[in-house]
């Protein structure tokens, strides 16, 4: 095994473990997205799964499963699932949120329209549910349906914290687990209960996808404020600009003098944004230290995935999910 190889691109180690599986899952992903009534779904869905993601969730799932020794072929689906789940939220946020670009191509609502998007997701949710079904375990189903749940909360949540100078910690947590954990830790944990696993190993692995989609998520939001964007839409300073309050700007809006106050109501609140606002707001929070404190809080959350999987069987497969929440946090350097 090549470690250096794993230590630079885990998920492309990961990918290459179980690029069987992924085949499989490719394969079913494009014969479920078919439609023959309505020849926009696979357009849409095509645009979207086929523009070059890492398929992170569907590999949760499969190594969840084979980590726990499932022989079956359901895993398969289940990964499928997570997949169609993760596509049909993309389609509804780049609506919400009125995006022009996603993994650096023109979104599907700019492409066709926000209501293709809107439908093409829904339809996509649907197929999820077929796909869990299929499966045929109800925890499964709880699981996956208990995530859905928490994704469209979040995104609500989101859309009443944005704008939000009140927003507490535990709020933004809330939103962070509906953007990217819910669906990490469901990937992970469901793969767990296909395979039978003992209740010790499905929390392990549960709390893996949970604290990995935290500190995920986390790292995102520090490079609004530190980072150099990544050159495939997302540029930084976008959340400022988008008045999200994001962990940086709670806590330094919990330290702000009258002044400061005074900035973050203009800005976040009221969105009357002018030329050097953005360098400001990175001064403030420089001044408080709340981007080093989130940095810190990354890195804790990526230490405890690690640690949660101290409970499963020390294998090369458990080395590179460790190694994946290493380099979720290698962007903070």
């Amino acid at each position: 095994m090549d470690t250096q190889h794993i230590q630079d691109r885990p998920h492309d180690a990961l990918a290459d473990h179980l690029a069987d599986d992924l085949a499989a899952v490719n394969a079913l992903i494009r014969k479920t997205m078919a439609s023959e009534h309505a020849p926009r779904i696979p357009e849409v869905t095509a645009h979207l799964i086929e523009a070059g993601g890492k398929r992170i969730r569907p590999m949760l799932v499969l190594a969840a499963a084979e980590l726990c020794d499932y022989q079956g072929a359901h895993h398969h689906h289940l990964a499928a699932t997570v997949e169609f789940i993760h596509t049909a939220t993309l389609l509804h946020d780049d609506v919400v949120d009125e995006s022009a670009q996603r993994r650096g191509r023109a979104t599907a609502n700019l492409l066709w329209d926000n209501k293709s998007s809107v439908l093409v997701g829904d339809y996509l949710f649907a197929r999820a549910f077929q796909l869990m079904v299929a499966c045929g375990s109800l925890r499964v189903l709880d699981i996956l349906s208990n995530a859905s749940a928490t994704i469209a909360e979040g995104e609500v949540l989101q859309l009443t914290t944005a704008q939000n100078l009140g927003t507490t910690e535990d709020q933004y947590l809330r939103v962070i687990r509906g953007k990217t954990a819910a669906l990490f830790s469901a990937a992970t944990e469901s793969g767990a209960v296909l395979a039978g696993a003992s209740e010790d190993k499905v929390r392990a692995l549960c709390t893996y996808g949970d604290a990995l989609g935290i500190s995920f998520q986390m790292v995102d939001d520090f490079l609004d404020f530190g980072g150099a964007g990544d050159g495939i839409g997302k540029r930084i300073g976008d959340d400022f600009r988008e008045r999200k309050v994001t962990l940086p700007v709670i806590r330094a809006v919990a330290r702000a003098d009258e002044g400061e106050r005074a900035f973050w109501q203009r800005t976040i609140a009221k969105g009357d944004q002018q030329d050097g606002d953005f360098e400001q707001a990175c001064a403030i929070i420089a001044h408080h230290g709340t981007l080093e404190e989130t940095r810190a809080e990354a890195l804790a959350w990526s230490d405890t995935a690690k640690e949660a999987l101290s409970a499963l069987p020390d294998t090369p497969l458990r080395a590179m999910l460790s190694e994946l929440s290493t380099y979720v946090v290698q962007r903070l350097k």
